[in-house]
């Protein structure tokens, strides 16, 4: 059987500085103009320069160098920049950058995790090389944390102290390259005292499920993210479901893509369902189907 999930994806390069490549998911991406006149916006994060009106909508813009630790883009290098207008996690918005180098066609296995000594506030998800430069794949999750918190509701869910003994038994796994997005799924299931298991990418998570299926324990409900260095959501997805012993797991892809696209192509790869990070709510009301599902008759 073959993988309907396609390892090769675009990655858009740009400048936050002169010299190094940084590099975000064109999955993410809506487009990209030309810097054009901002409106300020009173009593935002410093890094937020204002809003454009692209196409009709009005767009925080936020400049990128500075809010991931570099100088500040100048009002003088403004005209020579570019907006990249991004669809991620319900909202529009535009990122300021220096410079747009180009896109390329990357196989994600070739993305490699970021070293664990860059510290915790490192705004990267993985890094790679093109034509010899290291290139930084953003953590944009964890950029846009900083700048706008996820409320209060969408933090926490509830359920019923039925609901929660349904899903206390159930083995569950969570995957996701982003630092900031393991611990808003850890809060909020620990919030509902729930119990769970950690893995940073694709594939330690397959190890994972496999070692659990020989134990005779196999997960049944995996929360995964899409894009991830290694083996992303995708192709996870596909290898559990290709496996006899791990394929009654409920796949869950939980992304920051807001694009149709996310949840069409989840589907081929045999994903229950996808959904767009986050909201607790709706995270834990899908995990309940999936209690339902495997408690159905035909499971």
């Amino acid at each position: 059987m073959k993988s309907k999930a396609n390892q090769s994806q675009g990655l858009l390069l740009f400048h936050l500085s002169r010299s190094q490549l940084f590099a975000m998911g064109t999955l993410k991406i809506r487009e990209l103009v030309p810097y054009t006149h901002l409106n300020a916006l009173p009593q935002s994060h410093p890094a937020v320069l204002g809003t454009a009106t692209v196409r009709g909508q009005t767009i925080s813009v936020i400049d990128m160098a500075a809010a991931v630790g570099y100088p500040p883009v100048t009002d003088e290098e403004r005209s020579k920049c570019f907006i990249i207008i991004t669809d991620c996690q319900r909202m529009l918005i535009g990122f300021l950058v220096r410079g747009i180098d180009k896109i390329i066609e990357c196989n994600w296995r070739d993305i490699l995790s970021p070293p664990d000594n860059l510290g915790r506030n490192a705004f990267l998800t993985g890094v790679t090389r093109y034509q010899d430069k290291l290139v930084q794949l953003l953590d944009v999750e964890l950029l846009l944390s900083k700048i706008f918190p996820i409320k209060e509701d969408k933090r926490i869910g509830i359920l019923t102290d039925v609901q929660r003994e349904q899903l206390k038994p159930m083995n569950i796994l969570l995957v996701d390259d982003s630092k900031v997005a393991r611990k808003q799924l850890s809060d909020a299931l620990d919030a509902i005292n729930i119990s769970y298991r950690v893995a940073s990418n694709g594939r330690d998570a397959l190890d994972m499920m496999s070692q659990s299926a020989d134990e005779k324990r196999p997960v049944d409900i995996l929360v995964s993210d899409i894009e991830m260095p290694g083996l992303d959501g995708y192709e996870l997805a596909f290898e559990v479901k290709n496996d006899t012993a791990l394929a009654s797991a409920y796949i869950i892809l939980h992304t920051s893509l807001s694009s149709e696209i996310s949840v069409s192509q989840a589907k081929q790869v045999g994903a229950d369902e996808a959904l767009t990070k986050f909201d607790a709510q709706e995270l834990i009301s899908a995990m309940l189907r999936g209690v339902e599902r495997k408690s159905s008759p035909q499971s």
